[in-house]
């Protein structure tokens, strides 16, 4: 059986063959709003079973890159202050600049630890006589938010091993959106070939598993179901992951009930559900994936921490930042916790969750 790395790509004009490599790897785009809208084409090895599902999705059509600008225009309204403030910028009013752009920092929710840094940053680079102009210290300012990122948000990429199926566990507090960030991606891996299979792990609310049906009904993905009223998760769960393996799925996406993070009982049993997928197939989940309200801003920390501890969150979803203000909470979120942001969500629509991209980012908030 042949060996060699293989790269799921997106390229134009071409068609999707079956998944059949030793490893797929799934990178995210990194370029510019001017570049063209290229067609979807994912190709892959065809050298046996792939037993990794490497990084998610490439970033590659220029509505894509649109969708991530389109959807952080609150947070890019509320700093297009510092464009005002640099355009006629002078040295003789550093301090005054400086204290508008450091608020107008703070009400994107950058943080107070973050936005000081940032601004004696440029307070140190000016008075040195580094940055000698307007425009000189706004790309001095991107720059710093794209070092933040880049330094602890190295692992953009879904981490989903080596073993299929790979799974992947969403987690949350109630109302954060788990349930549709579960099936938006899945319609995006369905759309390049993945075989889905989801797990209705989500046995406390009613309403959660016709919902995932519905999700699932939607995107053409396989559902696992609890048997009765009084399923637990952990078993839903098992009984998927043993599907996804006896069945050939590539990944079997797991949703959980919602919860507080002061909850320590329903936060327990995330570890039973952890425990369950991992007799069944070694090593998973493969991610944790922790969804956090873009809306709560810097309150989603104390969230964070605590699933993080409880179960050792690997990766996050943020979704609703297309009607919040609060981009910034995507830096505090990262260099606050280590824990990389692998998806965002922009808007409502099924193709609006993004694999999240430092760089895009920084130049749609900072446009």
């Amino acid at each position: 059986m042949a060996s060699s790395s293989t790269h799921l790509s997106f390229l134009s004009g071409r068609t999707s063959p079956s998944f059949s490599s030793e490893r797929i790897s799934l990178s995210p785009y990194r370029g510019e709003l001017r570049l063209p809208k290229p067609r979807f084409r994912c190709s892959a090895g065809q050298s046996g079973f792939f037993t990794r599902l490497g990084r998610l999705i490439k970033e590659k059509a220029k509505s894509d890159v649109e969708k991530v600008f389109s959807g952080f225009s609150k947070t890019r309204e509320n700093l297009a202050v510092i464009d005002e403030l640099l355009l006629f910028w002078n040295l003789a009013e550093t301090d005054r600049v400086l204290d508008e752009l450091e608020e107008a920092l703070l009400v994107s929710d950058f943080g107070p630890k973050i936005t000081v840094r940032i601004v004696e940053r440029l307070r140190e680079d000016i008075m040195s006589g580094k940055l000698k102009s307007g425009s000189e210290i706004k790309d001095a300012l991107k720059g710093s938010v794209l070092e933040m990122l880049a330094k602890k948000n190295s692992k953009t990429e879904l981490q989903l091993g080596f073993r299929k199926p790979a799974v992947i566990m969403i987690v949350g507090v109630n109302g954060g959106g788990k349930t549709t960030s579960l099936g938006k991606l899945a319609h995006r891996l369905k759309n390049e070939g993945v075989k889905v299979l989801m797990a209705a792990g989500d046995t406390f609310r009613a309403a959660a598993s016709d919902q995932l049906e519905i999700w699932a009904e939607r995107t053409g993905c396989e559902i696992v179901v609890a048997d009765g009223e009084k399923a637990k998760a952990a078993s839903v769960l098992s009984k998927a992951v043993k599907r996804g393996k006896e069945e050939g799925y590539d990944v079997v996406l797991c949703d959980t009930s919602g919860r507080l993070h002061t909850n320590y009982g329903l936060m327990e049993e995330l570890i039973a559900c952890k425990k369950a997928v991992g007799k069944v197939v070694s090593g998973a989940p493969n991610e944790i994936l922790l969804v956090l309200d873009g809306n709560t801003g810097l309150n989603m920390l104390p969230q964070a921490r605590e699933f993080n501890e409880v179960v050792g969150i690997t990766g996050l979803i943020l979704t609703k930042l297309d009607g919040s203000a609060r981009g910034g909470c995507v830096v505090s979120v990262v260099e606050e916790l280590g824990i990389p942001v692998k998806l965002i969500g922009v808007g409502e629509a099924v193709e609006d969750l993004q694999p999240f991209d430092a760089e895009a980012f920084v130049n749609a908030i900072f446009s």
